[in-house]
C-alpha cells in the first residue's frame, strides 16, 4: 500500500499542474501520481489527494465514480475552475463533488484555484455580445474579464498553495 496517491482529471492541463505539484511536495517514494484516464487499475494508497477540472459546478462522471470507490480513506480533493475566483463559489463547487464520497471516508479538505480557459469560451462570450435584446451585456462583460483574469492561472502561488495544502491533509492525518 502506498502512503499517497494522486489522482486527477485534468481537460486543459491546468489541474494536471496543480498535481504534479502536489505530488511533489509529498515527502518520501511511497507515491504515484495517475491520470485517471490513462489506468484502470490503481494501488491502495494510506492517504489519497483526487483532482479534478470544474463542469458546471461539479466534477465530471469519471471522477465522481472514482470517489464513490473509495472506501475507508483518507481523501483530499483539488480543483481547477474557469469560471471564476470565488471562495464562497469553490466551497459550492467542493460539497457538489464530496457528495461522491462515501461516510466512511475520512474528508481533508478541498483545495481549488482558477485555471486558464480555452480560447473558444471567450468567442462564445463575445458573440453573445451581438445579439439583440435578449443580451445581458454586463454580466456578459463581466465574464470577458474573468476570462482574462483566469489566463495566468494556475500561477505559482496557486502552486504553493496547492503544496501547503497537501501538507496541511498530511498534518491533519497525524492528528487522527
Amino acid at each position: 500500500m502506498l502512503d499517497y496517491l494522486v489522482v486527477y482529471d485534468s481537460e486543459t492541463g491546468n489541474t494536471k499542474k496543480i498535481a504534479t505539484e502536489i505530488f511533489a511536495s509529498l515527502p518520501g517514494m511511497s507515491k504515484d501520481l495517475i491520470n485517471l484516464h490513462e489506468r484502470t487499475d490503481f494501488p491502495e494508497a494510506k492517504i489519497y489527494f483526487v483532482g479534478f477540472c470544474v463542469h458546471r459546478g461539479t466534477c465530471r462522471l469519471e471522477i465522481g465514480n472514482f470517489l464513490s470507490g473509495l472506501s475507508d480513506k483518507s481523501v483530499a480533493l483539488f480543483g481547477t475552475c474557469g469560471a471564476g475566483n470565488s471562495p464562497e463559489y469553490y466551497k459550492e463547487i467542493a460539497s457538489s463533488v464530496r457528495i461522491w464520497l462515501e461516510d466512511d471516508n475520512h474528508y481533508l479538505g478541498s483545495f481549488i484555484c482558477q485555471g486558464k480557459m480555452p480560447l473558444a469560451v471567450r468567442q462564445k462570450y463575445e458573440s453573445l455580445l451581438n445579439t439583440p435584446k435578449d443580451c445581458d451585456c454586463q454580466q456578459i462583460r463581466r465574464q470577458l474579464q474573468n476570462f482574462d483574469e483566469a489566463m495566468i492561472h494556475p500561477t505559482r502561488t496557486d502552486l504553493e498553495n496547492a503544496a501547503l495544502f497537501a501538507t496541511e491533509c498530511i498534518e491533519k492525518v497525524k492528528s487522527l
